[in-house]
């Protein structure tokens, strides 16, 4: 039943590392896909009814021939992916950053499967598809680094990537350094182009410009229509949006932000919000120019039309026997072969470690799940008879390979033992240990706003706290270079130079809100 009355949300829709959202309509459903960088599968897909309740329904990129990501490093792979619908065939644009460049794949089920890559010949980063009412196909992209970033545009055959014309410089923005995540619309017959500009920090903000032909010139709105650069507020870095027109007629948009902690940081990475946006009398839409208008706690305005869906509270319990891995979960790059099994021992994941171990750009036995409230824990129970002592599993809470805690199951001297590890800025400290003499082991990793605690138990009962390292370390905050990902915190083995010959069997994996 259609409701038409006030209806409160929670922003952000997406909690966690979904940063980059992009969004399409096809009838009464509408599809999001979001940057992945260097986890794999990628891209994933959600879908929603009401654009409140999203679900995940799979991943774009998911085999190898679309994406190889085997040596990315932290924060390459994957960016600022766009996806729309035409005449029943959807389309996904976006970059690999360190590999083929920009390209698109396309689908008759946004669940999948969906097409190998078809290559796009400009553009530095962050493309988008633009179906126009005479058949033309535009894809607009971002071009250049810093306060030299400009937008281009040219028209491609769909059908084959093939360009129809030379790339045009249409777009300069505001003078601010990195323009990027444009997106071209048409809407009541002007032609719309949106970008976000500052870079993705304090100053980020989306800007917006208009013009009777869609190459220009544009005539830009002199205040960004989305930022909070100018308040004190608990949501920062607005922009990178997407318009959408939503159930009952009205317009809205996604686009990502930041929860930052009072120490002004956060180890979430950038999330998924979503907003009203307004018209004016005179035609430009408008969402928040540090009004305060995005908050936690949104309304949706009276008349409306939502699908209300049942809301389901943060946590889950993975138990690993239905033969394929749930949708939530993640590797770290593309796994090698081999490295992992749900079929090896039923209802237990079974992880290989390889040579490249947390620490190492390359193939790592790690399968986590992204990091979606600031106090949260996840749990397992391990199985691990390592045989050597470069043999290691356990759990790990991850920002990069420079940026990470472990808790794990090890032998030392002929003897297991449950060992600690904190890896800031690239030093890796070994900072507790303890012998056990089981090869069973419950394990979790805690966090809150200030820490992250590594704790254990015989029993799964009575836990004992073995070490704790500090939140802000695995914040983007805190990271050297880019951090455009957040925690993702999960299961793991490894070989530590050579490949394990132990295998370690996790009976399931728990994430709950606290």
């Amino acid at each position: 039943m259609v409701n038409k009355v006030p209806l409160q949300y929670t922003n952000p829709v997406l909690p966690g590392f979904y940063p980059d959202p992009s969004i399409t309509r096809a009838g009464d459903d509408y599809y999001l896909v979001c940057s992945s960088f260097e986890y794999f599968p990628g891209v994933p897909v959600f879908h929603s009814r009401d654009l409140i309740h999203w679900k995940q329904i799979g991943h774009v990129l998911d085999r190898i021939s679309q994406l190889d990501i085997r040596s990315c490093g932290s924060s390459d792979g994957i960016y600022a992916p766009a996806i729309r619908y035409h005449a029943g065939i959807f389309y996904m644009i976006t970059t690999d950053v360190r590999g083929r460049g920009n390209f698109y794949v396309t689908a008759a089920d946004p669940a999948g499967p969906w097409s190998d890559p078809v290559a796009v010949p400009y553009g530095g980063i962050d493309p988008s598809l633009m179906f126009d009412d005479d058949g033309r196909v535009y894809v607009t992209a971002q071009q250049g680094a810093g306060y030299d970033s400009h937008i281009i545009q040219y028209e491609i055959d769909a059908a084959t990537g093939t360009a129809l014309s030379e790339p045009v410089v249409i777009w300069t923005g505001d003078g601010g350094p990195w323009l990027e995540g444009p997106h071209l619309y048409k809407i009541n017959g002007l032609y719309y182009i949106m970008a976000a500009s500052g870079g993705t920090a304090k100053e980020h903000r989306e800007i917006i410009g208009r013009s009777t032909s869609p190459y220009g010139p544009f005539e830009q709105l002199p205040e960004p229509i989305l930022t909070h650069r100018g308040i004190e507020h608990p949501i920062q870095y607005l922009g990178h949006a997407d318009l959408i027109e939503g159930p009952g007629g009205n317009w809205w948009a996604v686009f990502l932000g930041v929860r930052l902690t009072d120490q002004g940081y956060s180890v979430l990475g950038r999330e998924t919000f979503l907003a009203p946006v307004n018209w004016t009398e005179d035609g430009w839409p408008v969402i928040d120019n540090n009004e305060g208008v995005v908050a936690l706690q949104m309304e949706v305005p009276e008349g409306s039309d939502w699908w209300p869906m049942p809301v389901k509270e943060g946590g889950s319990r993975l138990e690993f026997d239905t033969g394929e891995l749930p949708f939530e979960l993640t590797f770290l790059r593309n796994p090698a072969e081999g490295s992992w099994s749900l079929d090896e021992r039923p209802g237990w994941l079974a992880l290989r470690g390889q040579p490249c171990g947390i620490n190492g750009i390359g193939q790592t036995a790690f399968i986590g799940r992204r990091q979606q409230h600031v106090c949260a824990q996840w749990s397992t129970l391990l199985e691990f008879v390592p045989g050597s002592e470069s043999e290691q599993a356990g759990l790990c809470a991850r920002m990069n390979e420079r940026a990470h805690y472990e808790i794990c199951l090890a032998v030392r001297d002929g003897h297991n033992v449950v060992a600690a590890y904190l890896t800031v800025k690239g030093e890796t400290q070994p900072v507790a240990e303890v012998p056990v003499n089981v090869n069973k082991v419950y394990l979790k990793i805690k966090t809150d706003p200030d820490k992250y605690s590594l704790l254990y138990s015989l029993d799964g009962v009575e836990w004992i706290l073995l070490a704790a390292g500090p939140a802000y370390a695995l914040s983007p905050q805190a990271v050297e270079g880019n951090g455009f990902t957040g925690v993702v915190t999960g299961m793991y083995a490894a070989g530590q130079g050579a490949a394990s010959q132990a295998v370690a069997y996790f009976d399931w994996l728990e994430y709950k809100t606290l």
